[in-house]
């Protein structure tokens, strides 16, 4: 039960659900790209993420200076079924769609690694 409720911990801020449903969408995103999107500062998100990686939400990848983070792929079932819960019942709020317009702006424009 402890491993339950902190998979359902972990995702009982608006922000680390703002991170999943980005990630979810996304596949793979570097830190900047969380950063500019949500409008928040490098600390305030790394830790976010942090909490996620340490919950077994995400996996975490160095290249070069830049952190990339995607949606673990050793998550669970019951991860899994939470995910597509997510997907169909909050993809379409207010704060998703915007994040998701506003993350596909981000990219187009975006030259080869984080700037």
């Amino acid at each position: 039960m402890k491993q339950i409720a902190h998979l359902f911990k972990a995702l009982s801020d608006p922000i680390r659900l703002r991170i999943v449903l980005m990630l979810e969408s996304q596949g793979e995103l570097c830190v900047c790209d969380l950063m500019a999107v949500l409008g928040l500062p490098q600390s305030t998100v790394s830790r976010h993420l942090a909490y996620l990686k340490k919950t077994g939400w995400l996996d975490g990848r160095r290249q070069g200076v830049w952190m990339y983070y995607r949606i673990s792929k050793s998550c669970t079932p019951l991860n899994a079924d939470i995910l597509r819960s997510l997907k169909q019942h909050a993809s379409d709020s207010a704060e998703a769609v915007s994040d998701r317009l506003s993350l596909t702006a981000l990219l187009k424009d975006k030259p080869a690694g984080c700037s």
